[in-house]
C-alpha cells in the first residue's frame, strides 16, 4: 500500500493507512492489549494468515501498530497499538456506534444478539 505524494487533506493519508477490508478490524481487536498473532487470527473470522501478516506490516509502517518479539525457542511476538494507533482506535469506536445504530435501525438485531454485543433497544 502506498500513501499517495499528492493530497488536498490530510484525512486522506489517514484514509490511505486505515483503507481495506481489516484494518479497522484489526486495531479494533488490539485496542483490547497486546496479543499474538495466532489470537489475532482466531478472533478475527474469514481472515488469512498471509492477510493478516499483510496488513499487521503496513500498520506497523505507517506507526500504528508495533511488535514485541520475545527470546528463546518458540519465539513468541506480541502485536500492540502505538499512541497513533490508539487515536485511530477511538475513531474506530465511533465506526463500531455507527454500525450498530444503522444494524438496529435496520432489524439485524439477531447477529448483535448472537455476538453479544450491547444495543439500545427501542
Amino acid at each position: 500500500m502506498k500513501i499517495r505524494k499528492e493530497y488536498t487533506c490530510p484525512l486522506e493519508i489517514v484514509h490511505d493507512f486505515i483503507k481495506g477490508k481489516w484494518k479497522t478490524i484489526i486495531v479494533f481487536q488490539l485496542s483490547f492489549g497486546n496479543t499474538s498473532l495466532s489470537k489475532l487470527k482466531r478472533d478475527i473470522t474469514g481472515i488469512s494468515e498471509k492477510m493478516l501478516l499483510q496488513q499487521l506490516k503496513e500498520l506497523k509502517k505507517y506507526g500504528m501498530v508495533d511488535k514485541i518479539s520475545g527470546i528463546g525457542y518458540p519465539l513468541h511476538v506480541e502485536y500492540f497499538l502505538t499512541e497513533r494507533g490508539k487515536k485511530i482506535a477511538n475513531a474506530v469506536y465511533l465506526m463500531q456506534e455507527i454500525g450498530i445504530e444503522y444494524m438496529v435501525e435496520h432489524g439485524h438485531t439477531d447477529w448483535l444478539d448472537r455476538k453479544g454485543i450491547k444495543y439500545k433497544k427501542d
